[in-house]
């Protein structure tokens, strides 16, 4: 079971703009590319920071005469790498309370941009792929059992699982995994098992 890595869902290729870039023409690259934000690079393509439509307003609204990218942007810019899984990347987004993170490669230059809206496609997975992920990864693969062992049933992206497990320890487990494959958004229970072998106090 794999999720999806940010050079799956990033857009490869990222605007970017120079220290020295206008006001002005940063506004005209917003507009044109229909996006929110453009980076800002160095001489040698790599991420300085970002100045985003918000850093506009904000700076003019408060009557600041800051005219390039230099002085606009937001620094210094938090990456993410083309490998991280997307969950990594979310994390970090939370924590920074960034909206997009300017993607690197290993000498740091700058190869894409993975934005929230492209967080938002793991959602949008097709109903049968999740089931599938769940049914030969979960099901199979790391749990051992027969991909008919148990049913497995998506509809938009809530997973409802029936059947018998061997011990009642396992459940948790099983949950815990189906909600970690990208698209899910829940899980309904309604496994039953063989063996109740959890300790009293842990029954529910």
């Amino acid at each position: 079971m794999r999720h999806r890595s940010v050079a799956d869902l990033m857009t490869p290729t990222a605007v970017s703009v120079v220290p020295g870039t206008t006001f002005k023409e940063i506004a005209r690259l917003l507009d044109e590319f229909d996006i929110t934000a453009v980076c800002v690079v160095d001489e040698a393509n790599r991420p300085l920071g970002v100045v985003s439509e918000a850093d506009l307003v904000r700076r003019r609204a408060a009557g600041a005469r800051l005219d390039t990218a230099g002085a606009l942007m937001s620094s210094p810019a938090i990456v993410a790498r083309p490998e991280w899984s997307v969950v990594r990347a979310a994390r970090v987004m939370d924590r920074a309370g960034v909206k997009r993170l300017p993607v690197v490669d290993d000498e740091r230059q700058l190869v894409g941009v993975l934005s929230r809206s492209d967080l938002v496609q793991l959602f949008l997975r097709r109903d049968r792929a999740i089931q599938e992920e769940i049914v030969e990864d979960v099901v199979a693969h790391t749990l051992g059992l027969s991909p008919s062992a148990l049913s497995v049933e998506v509809v938009d992206g809530r997973v409802t699982l029936s059947g018998t497990v061997r011990r009642r320890s396992l459940v948790p487990v099983i949950l815990r995994l189906c909600n970690s494959v990208d698209g899910v958004v829940g899980v309904i229970d309604r496994l039953t098992c063989e063996d109740d072998d959890l300790p009293k106090e842990e029954r529910s």
